[in-house]
């Protein structure tokens, strides 16, 4: 099978399900609106995707009886009594920060280029998230 492209919003919803089937497969599968195009993929290659393009480069740190995690560049960081628990606090961090990305960063020009990020952390569910950060991925 090849790749799947509709010129209008109309045509992609009449075809709805060939869209999806051809996303589910991993084959191209594009909507035209307007004078833009928007690609629709399968939710899990993305991520797995994201997941390799953009590694974490969490730096972890034991810290006054305790753990702090950040990630350079980023305006994240967390803490925790342990390990796990500084791990999971930044996923909760990573998740706000996603949020208010979605909300107005996206247009900062310091901010902008963490697209694939915020993509990456609102794709993932907690556990992919942890992985990621301590370059486990699965």
């Amino acid at each position: 099978m090849s790749a799947v492209h509709f010129d209008s919003y109309t045509e992609a919803r009449a075809h709805l399900k060939d869209l999806l089937d051809a996303a589910e497969e991993g084959r191209v599968a594009t909507v035209r609106r307007d004078s833009g195009r928007a690609a629709v993929v399968d939710v899990e290659r993305l991520r797995h995707y994201l997941a390799l393009v953009c590694p974490s480069k969490t730096e972890v740190v034991p810290e006054a009886g305790g753990w702090s995690v950040f990630i350079p560049g980023l305006p994240v960081a967390a803490d925790g009594a342990s390990f796990d628990e500084a791990i999971a606090e930044m996923v909760q961090a990573l998740r706000e920060y996603a949020d208010d990305w979605q909300d107005r960063l996206r247009t900062a020009p310091n901010h902008q280029e963490h697209w694939g990020l915020v993509q990456l952390v609102s794709l993932s569910d907690d556990d992919q998230l942890a992985a990621w950060l301590v370059g486990a991925e699965r």
